[in-house]
């Protein structure tokens, strides 16, 4: 499943990255790595951006990045 399916509150582990290295590198430098723990902390109207929580830090992602992080539900 991808970041994207996630419901509001929901927890996962994060299994792969499928993009390119320069988003891979912008991910990195986020925490955002295989193995992490992500919950999805708000949506916006039409879920176009994400606040995620890694590590205890709030990040906004878009939902086209969203879509191409894999996790697996906790």
């Amino acid at each position: 499943m991808t970041l994207d399916k996630l419901a509001k509150h929901e927890e996962a582990i994060i299994t792969k990255l499928n993009c390119n290295d320069e988003l891979k590198q912008r991910f990195y430098s986020f925490g955002l790595i295989e193995g992490a723990t992500i919950k999805i902390e708000h949506c916006a109207i039409g879920k176009k951006t994400l606040e995620v929580i890694v590590d205890n830090t709030a990040i906004a992602i878009r939902n086209e990045e969203a879509q191409q992080i894999e996790v697996d539900k906790v």
